[in-house]
């Protein structure tokens, strides 16, 4: 079976020579639902870059869907690049774009030249976009201007973007750091459920364990540019928390809450 991706011994290190990354080697299946947690400067985010290839390695090779992108000519990586879809924490979008135009221009890298300008010029789906949208209780703000967006709304039209974009493979960098518990489960409902419906990887970097145990079927955790353990939810234990957060005070983040450094196993399954 063709991966959805695989990292084999990856480096990663910074123009300023910060090693963001150390030898990682991962492996996801078509279909697969990962979440990455870990510490604020583990290399979450710059493990997906380099899924996104918007990162190439400073060693080893990047795998998607068994094509070692960085070997492929500029035609073929632009075809690779189409089919990945990224949720940004802060989505790049021109803050005076309409949100149904920066909806639907998750398909410009699919659509030919002249559909895409004409739908910078004027909306070509504007159902497509509404019905996305309205997956993420946002589709009333659909020819609002981005600028008029909160930080939890605008994340909401990032994700609706990579849901029209319909990807191979999906990526989500902290998608719902700046949403209330309530907006957070249905935005990641809508990642899972998308992902399942069409058979696609998905892998999100998270700051709250709790979503984490509580929608993706596998947890990779990352501390210091290094994977420290790679299990199914019910294998994480309050014991390895504790110690890939140790450098936080030992507390472990959640959404709406915090757990102390002394939480229990038993507290730590109620979060699933």
């Amino acid at each position: 079976m063709t991966s959805g991706f695989e990292l084999i011994n990856v480096s990663l290190i910074h123009a300023n020579g910060q090693r963001a990354l150390k030898t990682i080697s991962l492996r996801a299946e078509v279909g697969e639902k990962i979440a990455i947690i870990g510490p604020s400067g583990a290399g979450k985010t710059s493990l997906l870059n380099l899924l996104a290839t918007a990162m190439r390695p400073s060693s080893g090779q990047v795998c998607i869907r068994g094509q070692d992108v960085w070997s492929l000519n500029k035609s073929a990586l632009r075809a690779q690049r189409a089919q990945i879809g990224m949720v940004h924490q802060q989505p790049p979008i021109p803050s005076q774009q309409r949100v149904v135009t920066a909806v639907l221009a998750g398909r410009l890298g699919q659509w030919s030249s002249l559909r895409a300008l004409l739908s910078l010029l004027y909306p070509v789906d504007i159902a497509g976009a509404w019905e996305v949208l309205n997956q993420l209780d946002i589709a009333d703000r659909l020819f609002a201007r981005c600028d008029e967006l909160s930080g939890g709304q605008l994340q909401r039209v990032g994700v609706a973007r990579v849901l029209y974009q319909t990807p191979a493979l999906i990526l989500a960098d902290e998608p719902v750091s700046a949403m209330d518990p309530t907006l957070s489960d249905i935005t990641i409902a809508s990642l899972h459920q998308a992902a399942t419906q069409r058979g696609v990887t998905l892998v999100a970097s998270l700051h709250a364990v709790d979503i984490a145990l509580k929608w993706f079927d596998r947890i990779v955790a990352v501390k210091a540019g290094e994977i420290v353990f790679d299990c199914a939810p019910n294998e994480v234990t309050s014991a390895r928390l504790l110690d890939l957060y140790a450098s936080e005070s030992g507390v472990i983040p959640n959404q709406g809450m915090t757990i102390a450094g002394q939480q229990s196993a038993t507290e730590v399954d109620a979060l699933r």
